[in-house]
């Protein structure tokens, strides 16, 4: 089995850090997708750590900062061992709606300062605007980071879910290391125009929804509380059709003697050094699945047809409800 000293690291674009090929995400530890258990959430953190994992991903708003609360215990005495990337300007109300996005410099600022006392740390090394402020330039946001960086509370900027011409003008203002995209078997948007944007740029990519938020793992819904409620691909009607592509999968995984989370990511892992895949792990167990995925190697002929297997098209649902899809600039 591949060990944390034998695995090749994977630079975060062309002027940031080298990390380890699999990132954790961290948004599933607060509720999101139902209760978690926070000294489960601990030990799977302390577990990735262990196994080689530097690349760890939160958001100012996950569970209305306990996310990072909870990151804050976990990397109490590993913080020099690791890379935290934060997402921050989402809006949310008392009773957990969305209510819109600010990326003014003067709230870039204040969410920044509010994230590192929860954090317990000096500087947080990925910053980034969970999506794009439409009514604010990019140029803004990007440019308050940039200042951040000057004054030695951020290393580097990221970006998520947003499209090439976005992508293009924050380059301008600052290097970028990564955009946080979905991106997974059943979500291949992005390698139309978002790809060839990052590749010309230098710029990585930090795929998450690899497992496209359970549908492909297999997950169920965990009541009403779980944020998959709100996603048209778990509708009744879609999901059943969906089903169908995830059974295609597991066949295919059955007959390399792996899983079918396995093989979803071990495809992510395949489409290009510049993508690290973000596994949303909750437990130890998810996270040793997922990482054995390392040890996958699949040929180019058996990634065309997987690909073909699963072919976009027949995908039922949005990978958001329509009103989110409207408003990412990353989808026009």
């Amino acid at each position: 089995m591949t060990t944390a000293t034998t695995i090749r690291h994977r630079k975060l674009g062309a002027t940031g850090p080298e990390v380890f090929p699999i990132a954790l995400g961290c948004m599933g530890m607060s509720g999101v997708y139902g209760p978690a258990e926070e000294p489960e959430s601990l030990a799977t953190i302390h577990a990735a750590i262990d196994a080689g994992v530097n690349l760890i991903d939160t958001g100012d708003f996950y569970g209305m900062g306990d996310n990072e609360m909870l990151l804050s215990k976990a990397l109490r005495f590993f913080r020099e061992q690791v890379l935290i990337s934060v997402k921050f300007g989402a809006q949310r109300g008392p009773d957990g709606s969305w209510i819109g996005y600010d990326a003014r410099p003067a709230a870039v600022k204040t969410a920044l300062a509010y994230s590192l006392k929860r954090l317990g740390v000096s500087y947080i090394d990925i910053y980034r605007p969970a999506r794009l402020d439409p009514n604010v330039p990019i140029e803004d946001t990007v440019g308050a980071i940039a200042d951040m960086i000057k004054a030695g509370y951020v290393r580097h900027v990221g970006l998520s879910e947003v499209g090439p011409e976005t992508i293009r003008r924050a380059a301008k203002i600052h290097p970028i290391v990564d955009l946080q995209i979905e991106y997974s078997l059943i979500s291949r948007s992005a390698e139309s125009k978002i790809f060839p944007a990052l590749n010309e740029l230098g710029i990585s990519t930090t795929a998450y929804g690899v497992l496209s938020r359970g549908l492909l793992s297999g997950s169920r819904i965990a009541g009403s509380g779980d944020i998959r409620n709100r996603f048209p691909r778990f509708n009744a009607q879609n999901l059943a059709q969906n089903q169908n592509l995830v059974a295609r999968i597991r066949q295919i995984a059955s007959g390399k003697g792996i899983t079918q989370s396995q093989l979803a990511i071990a495809w992510v892992l395949a489409k290009g050094e510049s993508i690290i895949p973000v596994i949303g792990a909750r437990t130890r167990t998810q996270l040793s699945e997922s990482l054995a995925a390392l040890d996958v190697r699949l040929t180019q002929d058996e990634i065309a047809a997987l690909e073909a297997a699963i072919p976009q098209d027949a995908v039922a649902g949005t990978r958001y409800d329509e009103h989110q899809m409207s408003v990412l600039d990353s989808e026009k």
